[in-house]
């Protein structure tokens, strides 16, 4: 496998717009954090890192129509996006074999706390409602510049960009792209800053990682991308690297929703795979950008985990969330950046603010320190809920750099699958169509799943996402999954809008942590690792109806790359009735002839024995906007790497949902993928959601199970096929993303 270089990067954060500023920023110790200035809150006792520049500012640079509607977090991204093209050398024409993962939490929330009592009003600002989303963030940004190969979204709170660079790899090194430009962007919102608060983790001071007195963290916002290439892609381009991304872990700390463990198992975990991907030893590090909040929980469990490695003889460590404020979702990749600068201009950034040590701590490099070469940089970042991730830069000229070990052909085999939708069990026998335009799914008794002292603070998506991850891990082969990977549109809407409602209504004081904690969207995944004590690989996508398309991605891509052995791969959308209705009014559901609902579906999935798995998952596909022949040149590329011939198709599970217009064109999209075979519909029955995909899953995998299509979900009322072997799952967002899944039917010797 050929080495992944990093060929360009771009920045926007507290420090500057762009590369020059933000190193000319830190050669002069100068951190960009102080008072409110852009954002329009009453908390301006709490200091913040802001990008210094307006939106209006942001559009004229970016030459964006006033009139059009974007967010704050996108236009951050997009300058970023910009630089790291330029620099990278990246054209246009490029993009289309170029992909795109980016990393967000807030999404539009800039935009939608500002006009979320206009949205329930129903007036002229519901064309911002679009943008709300994790999803829409990424495809604003993209559309900026172009049509990339595809796009995904990665939604894991504050290891966000540094969990999107660890995706972007993973495409690079199992041939779904040479090229992929990776990181994150995250606004200031009141959302946010109020649900900080609510945890009582800010601090009114500038902030100072690692010291004695620390109270806290201050938020900052910004974004920052990497551009990632295959040694050979770029040796072609006659580009030169600027680093190599020689390694990178990811583990989950399985803890607490907010709080790190005291030994830092989870940070301990991801470091240790980073470096042992990177094949370096721990004496080797030259230089460590520790995540170092300056949270008294924070920076004491990260010291712990550092000592568990490097015992005393420790490198030199520094925080730079001293100088640009803890910027969430975008931080991994504005601090890699960091450390870009800091590996090609030979100095150690600051720990500005230290002063006194804490026993409890790690001594952090407090001042900056010049003229130090820096072979390889260990650069942290941990989120929310315990999802910590590790990356391991080396320099270009480092000696012992080698190539990632290559993907093998590995099976994967769905094993079991466990749904909450608005069907009940019977309904692969007897289903019946939604009638109504908008449907909750059917609940069990929660009661009798989860202990009721354990659901108290629950809200009903995350007890449903417990209660058919349980029961799939019940009919699967393993006990403890290496992964959990999550898809999830909206995540806990409810709580986000309990949060955003009473702060709209209310004002900022007073707001209740709880429904914060539950508004990331990785708390689904985390949760269930808590509950399972499961410590493994954990991410979570966000990418509107490809939500759960990307996190199978992302599953298959870590079982061929030999990371794994197993996941709990898991769709989780809940639909409240106020979002219904806001989405109705976006023009995306109440269409006529369309029903929406919600689901919860888990599936195990792994790489053992299939005995009587439900089928084999032969390959997943992502594409952005493609043309009918891009469309069919997929489909035919993807049935070639898995030796299928297009004649074996059985049928096509199609995004038909009822409303004519937009099944005209899923038909359309599903002729092009097999023009012989049958197509197949689902949504009829468990309704559109940002979890449908899922739902056609699991239908269709039952179909191979079981050998038969049942009559109600053909799409024409055709003769079903006998005996399916193969079927393709096809989806696709409003943005233009669209998913390939091929499944087939397990052979009966195997």
């Amino acid at each position: 496998m050929d080495e992944i270089w990093i060929t360009g990067y771009g920045i926007v954060s507290a420090l500057g717009i762009g590369r020059e500023a933000t190193l000319r920023s830190l050669m002069a110790s100068r951190g960009g954090i102080g008072p409110v200035r852009y954002l329009h809150t009453t908390h301006t006792e709490f200091p913040v890192g802001e990008v210094p520049m307006g939106n209006d500012e942001m559009r004229r640079q970016l030459g964006i129509d006033p009139s059009t509607p974007t967010t704050r977090t996108a236009l951050m991204g997009m300058l970023a996006l910009g630089e790291a093209l330029r620099h990278a050398g990246l054209a246009a024409s490029d993009l289309p074999e170029t992909g795109l993962v980016s990393g967000t939490t807030v999404g539009g929330m800039d935009q939608s706390e500002q006009h979320y009592l206009d949205f329930l009003a129903g007036n002229d600002f519901n064309h911002f409602i679009r943008t709300h989303d994790c999803g829409a963030t990424t495809a604003l940004t993209a559309a900026h510049y172009g049509n990339f190969k595809l796009l995904a979204t990665v939604s894991t709170a504050c290891s966000s960009a540094a969990n999107a660079i660890i995706m972007g790899a993973n495409l690079i090194r199992c041939g779904h792209a040479e090229c992929v430009v990776v990181g994150g962007s995250e606004s200031l919102t009141k959302f946010h800053l109020c649900g900080f608060n609510a945890l009582m983790i800010l601090d009114e001071e500038p902030c100072r990682p690692f010291d004695l007195s620390r109270h806290g963290l201050n938020l900052g916002e910004g974004a920052a991308y990497l551009v990632l290439e295959s040694s050979g892609h770029a040796a072609r381009r006659h580009a030169a690297p600027c680093a190599l991304l020689a390694g990178y872990g990811n583990a989950c700390d399985a803890f607490h929703q907010t709080a790190s463990s005291p030994d830092g198992e989870g940070a301990f975990r991801a470091m240790g795979k980073a470096l042992a991907m990177a094949a370096v030893e721990p004496s080797q590090i030259d230089y460590i950008n520790a995540h170092g909040t300056a949270t008294p929980n924070n920076d004491s469990s990260e010291s712990a985990a550092m000592r568990r490695i490097w015992g005393s003889a420790l490198p030199p460590v520094s925080s730079t969330k001293s100088m640009t404020g803890h910027t969430t979702s975008a931080s991994g990749s504005i601090e890699a950046v960091v450390c870009l600068l800091a590996m090609q201009h030979s100095f150690i950034p600051p720990n500005i603010g230290f002063a006194t040590p804490d026993p409890q701590c790690i001594v952090p490099q407090g001042t900056l320190k010049t003229g130090v070469p820096l072979r390889y940089i260990l650069s942290n970042s941990f989120g929310f809920g315990g999802n910590d991730s590790s990356l391991v830069l080396a320099s270009p000229h480092a000696v012992g750099a080698s190539a990632l070990p290559s993907p093998s052909e590995q099976a994967a085999y769905l094993y079991a699958a466990s749904a909450i939708t608005a069907q009940d069990h019977g309904w692969f026998e007897q289903a019946a169509r939604l009638t109504q335009p908008y449907q909750r799914a059917l609940d069990p008794d929660f009661k009798q799943h989860i202990p009721p002292l354990q659901a108290r603070r629950m809200g009903r998506l995350l007890k449903r996402a417990v209660v058919t991850t349980n029961e799939a891990l019940r009919q699967a082969p393993f006990d403890m999954p290496d992964a959990i990977v999550t898809g999830t549109g909206l995540g806990c809407i409810e709580n986000t809008e309990l949060f955003l409602d009473a702060l709209c209504r209310e004002g900022e004081h007073g707001l209740k942590p709880t429904h914060f904690m539950q508004s990331t969207h990785n708390t689904i995944g985390s949760l269930v690792a808590i509950d399972r004590h499961c410590h493994g690989y954990n991410s979570t996508y966000a990418h509107q109806q490809l939500s759960f398309d990307n996190a199978l991605l992302d599953t298959l891509l870590q079982i061929q790359l030999g990371l794994i052995s197993n996941a709990i791969v898991g769709a989780h959308d809940e639909l409240t009735p106020s979002y219904y209705k806001l989405l109705c009014q976006a023009g995306y559901l109440g269409l006529p002839g369309q029903a929406a609902s919600e689901a919860a579906v888990s599936f195990a999935i792994g790489t053992a024995a299939p005995q009587d798995a439900l089928c084999r998952i032969a390959a997943v596909r992502l594409c952005h906007n493609p043309s009918d022949d891009t469309l069919r040149d997929t489909a035919c590329h993807m049935l070639h790497q898995a030796h299928i011939a297009a004649s074996q198709i059985s049928a096509v599970m199609t995004a038909a949902n009822g409303n004519p217009a937009h099944d005209r064109q899923a038909r359309h999209y599903a002729s092009l993928l097999a023009p012989d075979a049958p197509q197949l519909w689902c949504r009829h029955l468990f309704g559109e959601s940002y979890a449908a995909s899922a739902a056609a899953l699991y239908a269709s995998a039952l179909c191979l199970h079981r050998g038969v299509i049942p009559p109600h979900l053909m799409a024409d009322n055709q003769q079903p096929p006998a005996n399916p072997t193969a079927i393709i799952i096809h989806n696709y967002t409003e943005t233009g993303t669209h998913a390939l899944t091929l499944i087939t039917k397990i052979p009966a010797n195997s």
